[in-house]
């Protein structure tokens, strides 16, 4: 008497291998579409003659555009209608720096005093640097400058609405020499005022 496994092996095996067989990847059958069949051309026209093309004409060839100018930096204009004043006096900076030394705060402590009894007065702040560094450094700590400047006279009271900056960076120097002495005269932040 045959066994249950006997008849049933046989069935599997024949199941996995149709499985298998089947899940292999093919091309799937597509049925191949026919050509269409070539049409007789009509006879075509001849193609009208083609004119023969225009002789060059000799044009100079143009220049090329000229190279644009460097970009320069241009210093800003003169503040217009301030003017120094005795009672406000300019502040200088350690080389390359922007803080604002002990000395000096003491002397922004004296122009803010001023400045609160004056709320008349507008102020500008010209920040400046020594001949050292490109333009485009000197420019921007001269900038820094003015911003401390104008910072801490603001945290001493002066509103900063009153407050403009400019940088002159070492564009407006007032010692030319080419001496430590010198430059540290030129890096500054200096003030002219105005009436609102």
């Amino acid at each position: 008497m045959k066994t249950l496994v006997q008849y049933t092996a046989p069935a599997v095996v024949a199941v996995a291998l149709i499985v298998l067989v089947g899940a292999c990847a093919r091309r799937p059958l597509v049925p191949v579409a026919a050509a269409p069949a070539p049409v007789a051309r009509a006879a075509e026209a001849p193609a009208p003659p083609v004119a023969p093309a225009p002789a060059p004409v000799a044009v100079a060839p143009t220049p090329p555009p000229p190279a644009p100018a460097p970009v320069v930096a241009a210093a800003p204009a003169p503040a217009r209608d301030f003017t120094a004043n005795d009672n406000v006096r300019a502040i200088y900076f350690d080389f390359d720096k922007s803080e604002i030394r002990s000395g000096d705060a003491k002397i922004l402590e004296s122009n803010a005093a001023w400045l609160k009894v004056n709320p008349g007065q507008l102020l500008m702040i010209e920040g400046h640097g020594d001949e050292r560094g490109t333009n485009e450094y000197n420019l921007a700590l001269g900038d820094r400058r003015a911003r401390a400047t104008m910072n801490y006279l603001a945290a001493q009271g002066v509103k900063a609405d009153r407050i403009s900056v400019v940088s002159y960076g070492a564009e407006r120097a007032s010692c030319t020499a080419h001496n430590e002495g010198c430059w540290s005269q030129n890096r500054r932040s200096q003030f002219l005022v105005k009436e609102q």
